[in-house]
């Protein structure tokens, strides 16, 4: 992975994860970078992301204080990128997720010829990344590596539920959640969209990719 966090897989696992950043520098272009980073989710709608997010207010899909236990079996999963877009009030880092290696390559060809001003990262396998700058007609500028974990990890979850709970930048997906899912979504008592909407709402900087946690979700199921 070239960021987020320490999102775990192997390369391959990333076919259909694709995040692009936006991020303003504090003090160099900060100050009227508001309308560029609103600008640049709103064209980010335009190539059919799975979510957008802003790191102030989260992805998508949204907790809610005015809810019940019997409402999840019911509750609208609809991701509202609508709300992230009027919700962001402050320059912050912002995202948007795709599922699949087009609609990126297409997303950062675009966004470089928009020339918004502001930093741009993509978060994916290396391979994957380095593909979406040539296709954008750029050079890769710098590369960051997560090197995995190091130590006893015989006492790490498996690795379904490792790639669930990396998939929030800020670690929000604890553990005990994406195994809650897994065995929800085994027993039959959530279907893995379900799952996957609860655990999104988790994810406080919006680059929980609901596609791919749909397809963990669905190996466990089929054992794989």
């Amino acid at each position: 992975m070239t960021n987020t966090l320490h999102r775990f897989g192997p390369a391959e696992s990333f076919r259909d994860d694709f995040i692009i950043f936006a991020i303003a520098s504090k003090g160099a272009n900060d100050a009227d970078s508001l309308p560029k980073l609103r600008k640049f989710l709103q064209i980010a709608t335009e190539y059919k992301p799975v979510n957008l997010g802003d790191a102030r207010h989260g992805g998508a899909l949204r907790p809610s204080r005015h809810m019940n236990p019997t409402s999840h079996w019911n509750r609208d999963i609809t991701p509202d990128f609508g709300a992230v877009i009027a919700g962001l009030d402050h320059p912050t880092t912002c995202a948007a997720v795709f599922d699949n290696k087009v609609a990126a390559e297409d997303f950062v060809k675009r966004i470089k010829e928009e020339d918004l001003g502001l930093s741009i990262n993509i978060s994916t396998s290396i391979d994957g990344a380095e593909e979406c700058c040539h296709y954008a007609g750029i050079p890769r500028h710098s590369v960051g590596y997560s090197l995995g974990f190091e130590g006893d990890t015989d006492k790490l979850p498996n690795a379904q539920i490792m790639m669930l709970s990396t998939m929030c930048g800020h670690g929000m997906v604890s553990h005990s959640l994406a195994k809650k899912m897994v065995d929800w979504v085994k027993e039959g008592r959530r279907t893995p969209e379900q799952a996957v909407s609860y655990m999104a709402r988790f994810c406080s900087c919006g680059v929980f990719n609901p596609a791919r946690a749909k397809r963990v979700l669905q190996d466990a199921i089929d054992g794989k």
